[in-house]
């Protein structure tokens, strides 16, 4: 009897404690499905707050010390340099300082920019250089970026930067055929976007938005040709009026009849 008392107490002792140990797992399960399900209704919820990159003081003096080091041993071509407010670190530089600043962000230690992502050029008409000539440069050994910017006019030709990166090749290209700014010493310089005999340089802000000319396929000479620009204007309508004067609404309300004293207004 008291063996199976002794059996009876240590059942009930090791059923109790599946019970809750069972309890506490289900508990734990249910506390980490509402966990996940919290996480991700706040995820999913509309955050209305501007996308704005944080400021970071810490990155701003490190680009900016690394501008002065580059001025430092870069006198005689660095003009500038500035950190821009979303951290990009800018160096502008004389137009007879684009192969040795290149060189030298490319080769040195502590830069090694030895990608060129973008070349590209920007036409201000009103400056006295109105070219201005736009490197953008990356360093997979540093993660970081870095822009270079030089200028000319329509007459001055720049040193080709190919010999130190093989991907200005068509950027060059493509500036020299938007823009007319000359490249020296480039392997290839010729037009890249515009057709064979084409004139002028699109991208230029003295460049009419029709152009010169239109080309057409001509049945009689079964060829392209290139014509002078036709605009037909048979069917558009100009008048001289604003397009808001052109609506009932902001018309001129009509001058009312103006009434003598003692006559009465006449009965419409």
């Amino acid at each position: 009897a008291a063996r199976d008392s002794n059996f009876r107490v240590a059942m009930a002792a090791s059923l109790a404690r599946f019970v809750r140990g069972g309890l506490g797992r289900n508990l734990g399960f249910a506390h980490r499905a509402a966990a996940f399900v919290q996480a991700r209704s706040e995820a999913t919820t509309t955050d209305t707050r501007p996308t704005v990159r944080p400021k970071d003081q810490v990155t701003h003096n490190q680009l900016a010390a690394f501008g002065e080091y580059v001025a430092e041993i870069l006198p005689k071509y660095v003009q500038q340099v500035q950190v821009t407010c979303f951290n990009e670190l800018e160096v502008m530089i004389h137009p007879e300082g684009v192969i040795p600043v290149l060189t030298f962000l490319r080769d040195h230690t502590n830069a090694q920019f030895k990608n060129m992502t973008d070349l590209t050029a920007v036409d201000v008409p009103s400056r006295q250089n109105r070219f201005e000539l736009v490197y953008n440069l990356l360093s997979l050994r540093y993660n970081s970026r870095i822009r270079v910017k030089t200028y000319t006019d329509e007459l001055t030709p720049v040193d080709s930067s190919v010999p130190i990166h093989q991907a200005a090749n068509w950027y060059e290209r493509e500036i020299w055929d938007m823009y007319g700014v000359f490249f020296a010493n480039h392997p290839d310089l010729r037009r890249i976007l515009t057709d064979y005999g084409f004139e002028g340089h699109p991208f230029r802000k003295d460049f009419p938005l029709s152009g010169y000319v239109e080309v057409r396929y001509d049945d009689e000479v079964k060829r392209v040709v290139a014509e002078p620009v036709e605009l037909s204007q048979e069917f558009r309508k100009f008048d001289l009026n604003s397009p808001w004067e052109v609506f009932p609404a902001y018309r001129e309300p009509k001058d009312a009849a103006k009434l003598e004293a003692g006559e009465k207004k006449p009965e419409s």
